[in-house]
């Protein structure tokens, strides 16, 4: 018998365990296991039942997604499923911790599911750019009903046990897995309940077959946010074919479409995201078996838009938090902002009804700095200018306790110089979080030049306590997403400057995937704040200038590079600004020429890849991947195209390179060069990818 799962007699009942820690995933060792073991229990006279169950915390989480793209090892798992629904024998599938993708599948194929009342069962498959490859989409319809299968299929979004029991999904809730499995057992052999196989259970899609709006309905809603996506309605497609076709014929339709996906451009991209976000959580340089320090309180400095957002998600995650303001009013204004926040969000059923008086319970507001004593964490959140920043940090200095780590969330400054102000520099970092603070996942972890490692495990490990996805950088201006962005938002204006508009330039980059264009972007932050850092910085923007002259300073004036109509959000090309643009160019002596959308689109991810190419070189990001979480976590960058560096090696460096040096001698614009790093591994033939195995063999 296998070594990951075992078989074992309880009288005339089998149990089969999986024990192959940490998740129990479906590798050909788990496959193979289950195998022998179902054979060996359907084969033996004495067993009358079977439970299949797991060790460790949870039941199989998955398929075991090192193996896609290799050559198949046997069994399959459309095989050791084939064997278990054909079984003359119950077998019950006993659930603890998540029954996901390839796990789900597995109890889908028993002829009864029980579960603990923890539990979660889903098909996340399309978050990686896949559809159930394995009967989920034939049999979760017949289990639950189409709508509510497509809803978990679409969206990849686990349900808990008592909403799989309200549905059909699970027959019990019960209180150990292996124990109640059993007990479960024993009952169906005692009521001699028939064996309820889902292939020949259509009665659950009765409705949709005689009216199939019902399933369309339900698709049309689900998709309405998968913009440029293929699996979501890959996966509706299938789940369409149980509802219309015999179970063979939608088996064969679901494992078409799955071969298509694993092997398309999107899945592979999505993949690449999963793994690089656990990558991320690796910190290179800090020696293994780094212990966090405990953090049992964390106190935020401002509670303004940024500090409160940040002290949100530490409430959320259940962590108290202490939220410190100079003065009562500004205090009063940040919690009532926080319980407003809350509450709107547990009216649309976001998060349960009692959980904003919770919540705001774990947030004591506080006035002065000497509120940090009892502080593990101190996150300021204050003004981004370098001396109210030092001013904070000279004040934790005296007030907050040996050992605790003092973090701003800055996202431009340097964090050397703000921890020169103190006599615990090993103690000092940055924590960039993104606004809204409280929503976006990414926290860029800037590592100092005195950073102790400790201290930078401690950074990353509550990052993830509290959701967010940690990438750790090095110092330098705009760390990682803002350098990068800051190249973007140097061409989309030179591009306003050679006859180019606004509108074409976002069009180009929102159909390319990005959530906003730099200049719908630019009116939502509010387009007099780079006026006003222009004017202190003695620097002229000719058409950003004269439209703030105008008085169009974006969404807050309903009129920035576009006009907003009626408090609308929504941006509409001007005709003013054009007349503005042509009128600020001819002042300049400025000829308009045709701008193609292909140059538009190579002007706006070109210079940011290299720029990504200098961070690697300069050591800022650890891998290329990290580049790519920051990017896909941070600013929206479409899931589907994996990050900057990723889509980089899809077009392939040395194109890339070549239309670099091309715009850099067009535009007269030396920046454009390509970077040393980009420049090598284009003459070489390389990828971004080839340095992170490089360092993997080093």
């Amino acid at each position: 018998m296998s070594e990951v799962v075992k078989l074992e007699r309880h009288d005339v009942i089998a149990i089969v365990t999986v024990n192959s820690p940490p998740v129990n995933a479906l590798s050909a060792a788990v496959r193979g296991g289950i195998f022998e073991c179902m054979k060996s229990a359907i084969a033996d006279s004495e067993v009358k039942a079977i439970v299949l169950t797991c060790a460790g915390r949870t039941f199989i989480a998955g398929a075991d997604i090192t193996e896609f793209g290799k050559p198949p090892k046997p069994p399959g798992l459309a095989e050791v499923l084939d064997l278990m629904e054909s079984s003359p024998k119950p077998i019950i599938a006993a659930i603890h911790g998540t029954a996901l993708g390839g796990g789900l599948e597995v109890a889908l194929a028993c002829h009864y599911r029980v579960a603990v009342k923890e539990a979660r069962l889903g098909l996340p498959e399309v978050k990686l750019g896949l559809l159930p490859g394995a009967g989920g989409t034939q049999r979760l319809p017949r289990a639950v009903g189409p709508e509510l299968a497509v809803k978990m299929i679409v969206s990849g979004d686990p349900i808990s046990a008592a909403e799989a029991l309200k549905n059909g999904l699970i027959e019990e809730i019960v209180e150990g897995p292996a124990s109640g499995g059993e007990a479960f057992a024993l009952k169906v052999l005692a009521e001699k309940r028939p064996l309820r196989k889902l292939r020949d259970d259509d009665s659950k899609l009765a409705a949709a077959k005689a009216d199939i709006s019902i399933f369309t309905n339900a698709v049309a809603a689900l998709t309405k946010k998968a913009r440029g996506l293929e699996a979501p309605f890959a996966a509706a497609d299938a789940v369409r074919a149980a509802i219309e076709l015999p179970f063979d014929e939608g088996l064969k339709k679901e494992r078409e479409g799955f071969l298509k996906l694993v092997a398309s451009d999107q899945s592979k991209a999505q993949r690449y995201a999963f793994f690089s976000e656990r990558e991320a959580a690796k910190i290179a340089g800090v020696p293994d078996g780094t212990k966090p320090r405990p953090v049992e309180r964390v106190a935020i400095i401002g509670a303004g838009t940024m500090g409160g957002g940040i002290a949100m998600s530490f409430a959320n995650a259940g962590i108290p938090v202490t939220l410190i303001e100079t003065g009562e009013e500004q205090l009063k204004r940040g919690m009532g902002v926080m319980q407003k926040n809350y509450e709107a969000t547990a009216a649309r059923g976001g998060i349960p009804a009692d959980a904003p008086a919770k919540r705001m319970g774990l947030i004591d507001g506080k006035v002065g700095l000497e509120h940090v004593k009892d502080a593990d964490l101190v996150i300021e959140a204050v003004f981004e200018t370098m001396a109210v920043k030092k001013e904070v940090f000279e004040a934790l200095d005296k007030h907050a306790k040996p050992g605790a780590v003092l973090a701003s969330n800055t996202s431009y400054l340097n964090i050397d110089e703000i921890a020169k102000v103190t006599k615990r520099p090993q103690d000092i970092l940055g924590m960039h979080f993104f606004s809204p603070a409280n929503v976006m996942k990414l926290c860029e972890i800037v590592r100092a030049d005195k950073t102790a490692p400790d201290a930078l495990t401690t950074a990353v490990s509550i990052a993830r306590k509290i959701a967010k996805v940690p990438a750790v950088v090095g110092v330098c201006d705009g760390f990682v997403g803002n350098r990068m962005l800051a190249q973007r938002g140097k061409q989309s204006e030179k591009l306003l400057f050679e006859g180019a508009l606004p509108q074409q330039v976002d069009a180009v980059v929102t159909k390319f995937g990005m959530p906003m264009g730099p200049f719908a972007m630019s009116d939502l932050a509010g387009l007099d704040i780079g006026w006003r850092s222009r004017k202190d910085r003695g620097i002229k923007s000719e058409i950003a200038d004269a439209l703030c002259e105008a008085g169009r300073f974006g969404q807050k004036t309903g009129k920035g590079y576009y006009k907003y109509e009626g408090g609308s959000r929504a941006p509409l090309p001007d005709p003013e600004v054009e007349k503005l643009i042509d009128e600020t160019l001819q002042r300049m002596g400025r000829k308009k020429r045709v701008v193609s959308d292909d140059e538009i689109l190579e002007r706006m991810m070109y210079p940011m890849i290299n720029e990504g190419a200098r961070i690697l070189e300069e050591g800022i990001a650890a891998r290329p991947s990290d580049i790519d979480v920051i990017w896909l976590y941070g600013y929206g960058w479409p899931i589907y195209r994996g990050g900057p560096m990723f889509y980089a090696d899809q077009v392939g460096l040395k194109h890339i390179a070549d239309r670099l040096s091309y715009y850099a001698k067009e535009t007269n614009d030396p920046s454009l060069e390509p970077a040393p790093l980009l420049k090598r591994l284009a003459a070489e033939g390389k990828t971004f990818a080839s340095l992170a195995q490089q360092s993997k063999a080093a």
